[in-house]
């Protein structure tokens, strides 16, 4: 149980952490805990999975929809968020928490 309990703590920790934060414009939404983000010039464009939550995916009717559209009215396409990004996920996204101004989005 111990165990457990410092496991729980170093994750809580590690999604409260500071971390570099870098400034990006959104693209769009892909489900309830994914969306596609620009570097301010455009250039750069990544997939970045919100980090230390989970929702249902789009195909989990019907409550991966209602999380998409969350999601969409928080982060309309061509807001400007920073991420702070935590790690870098199996399928190449960046796994960061997003903040909109001093709001935490995930």
């Amino acid at each position: 149980m111990k165990n457990f309990c410092k496991l729980w703590l170093l994750l809580a920790l590690s999604c409260a952490s500071p971390a570099f934060a870098a400034e990006f414009k959104v693209l769009s939404v892909g489900d309830g805990d994914t969306i596609r983000v620009s570097s301010p010039s455009g250039v750069n464009k990544t997939t970045v999975r919100l980090a230390c939550i989970d929702t249902p995916e789009t195909s989990q009717a019907p409550y991966g929809n209602d999380a998409r559209q969350v999601l969409q009215a928080d982060l309309s396409i061509g807001t400007e968020i920073s991420l702070r990004t935590k790690a870098t996920d199996r399928y190449g996204r960046t796994v960061a928490e997003v903040l909109k101004g001093a709001t935490n989005i995930n």
